[in-house]
């Protein structure tokens, strides 16, 4: 903790804190005529920009989810596929997410592309992936993410750091380095499918750009823009 006073000290005060946006606009006429065509735009400069140390994980997303009764909760998850359907995550059956899917299908998404002045906003309805796929990707995963999918509980209370390692330790032994990992029954994907797709440009004078996609019958897309 620190002593300063950021009432007192603008570098800390979050009322004082101010950037003016200068990237170029987005037009109406530039748009792909479908929502996903212009994320994958949109995703290549991000992950251009990353690996110029620009922009950190580009894929990483603020999903958004309620339970039955409404109450709301977000948390930061890797996107690990899109396509002309939509969005792909992956995580524990068993987590406050999933829970809140199977309750609940109505997510946001959100990618925040600070560094480009960028966000894509995404409301829609979850529905989890085939084992097929599920396990395509999980064959692909890291040795080691492999057998965390298998130690933790996700979401559930445990009593230490100790328990959590110990049960790593327990799968490592199980499953050294260059064995077969089996997929985990309560691990798995949420496919993301978009209703809305907003794509937010920062400009000068908090004017910003934000033209949004919006699902029209027959899979048709309706491009409207929003006042900021």
């Amino acid at each position: 903790m620190t002593d300063r006073d950021p009432l007192l000290d603008p570098e800390l005060d979050p009322a004082a804190m101010r950037k003016q946006y200068r990237a170029e606009g987005l037009a109406e006429q530039d748009l792909a005529s479908h929502p996903m065509d212009q994320f994958a735009r949109w995703f290549e400069d991000a992950a251009r920009a990353a690996l110029h140390g620009t922009v950190y994980e580009p894929n990483a997303m603020v999903v958004s989810t309620a339970d039955a009764a409404g109450r709301p909760s977000s948390r930061t998850v890797l996107m690990k596929q899109f396509d002309t359907d939509g969005f792909v995550f992956f995580t524990n059956y068993g987590s406050r997410k999933a829970r809140d899917l199977a309750e609940n299908p109505h997510v946001a998404l959100l990618f925040p592309w600070h560094p480009l002045a960028r966000q894509v906003i995404v409301t829609g309805t979850a529905r989890r992936t085939g084992r097929d796929e599920t396990a395509a990707y999980f064959r692909i995963r890291p040795h080691g993410s492999q057998l965390g999918a298998w130690a933790s509980a996700q979401s559930s209370v445990i009593a230490s750091r100790a328990e959590l390692d110990a049960a790593y330790a327990d799968l490592e032994a199980r499953y050294p380095e260059g064995e077969q990992v089996p997929v985990p029954p309560h691990w798995g994907g949420f496919r993301i499918t978009p209703e809305t797709v907003e794509f937010w440009q920062g400009r000068e004078n908090r004017l910003h750009d934000r033209l949004r996609y919006v699902t029209q019958p027959g899979g048709r897309w309706k491009a409207e823009r929003l006042s900021p």
